[in-house]
């Protein structure tokens, strides 16, 4: 091979491979991901809800009144969640539509602010009541339990 050959070639598998890395890096790192239930129906939410009750109740040993005071907790959260999202088929499009402007929609923007606050202050006594309810439901050894998990020293829900 001659020496303009061999230059030439070493350059465009070089400009190959640092193409492939790229795409293949953006493409990796540019998809979604895992939706998290931003957009979970009743009846999905009710499964993954059972799925982690049931998951903590094996890792706490949970009895049967304490399992439905978990799923109360649960069915609570979901509540709030869905006073705090509120009408909005789309939350992202209502954040996009504060900047599709000119100008920042400010008067929009603390008009969003209060409706979110105002959902969570409707909703959080409720919460706040099933979670005392559950906890002390819980005996000693499990309140430990609970609390070595906030602690990080468990990781219960990990994949694996």
């Amino acid at each position: 091979m001659t020496f303009f050959f061999r230059r030439h070639l070493k350059r465009s598998l070089i400009v190959a491979l640092g193409a492939t890395l790229l795409v293949g890096g953006l493409s990796a790192c540019g998809h979604r991901g895992h939706d998290h239930g931003a957009n979970m129906s009743a009846e999905q939410y009710a499964q993954k809800r059972d799925k982690m009750v049931d998951k903590a109740a094996s890792k706490l040993d949970l009895n049967a009144d304490q399992k439905a005071r978990l799923t109360k907790l649960g069915d609570k959260l979901f509540e709030q969640r869905t006073a705090l999202i509120g009408q909005t088929k789309d939350p992202r499009a209502e954040m996009k539509a504060l900047v599709a402007g000119e100008k920042f929609d400010a008067a929009r923007a603390q008009t969003l602010v209060n409706d979110k606050t105002a959902a969570l202050q409707a909703k959080s006594p409720e919460v706040i009541a099933a979670l005392a309810d559950f906890y002390n439901s819980l005996n000693p050894a499990q309140q430990q339990k609970v609390r070595d998990f906030m602690d990080g020293r468990g990781h219960w829900f990990n994949r694996g």
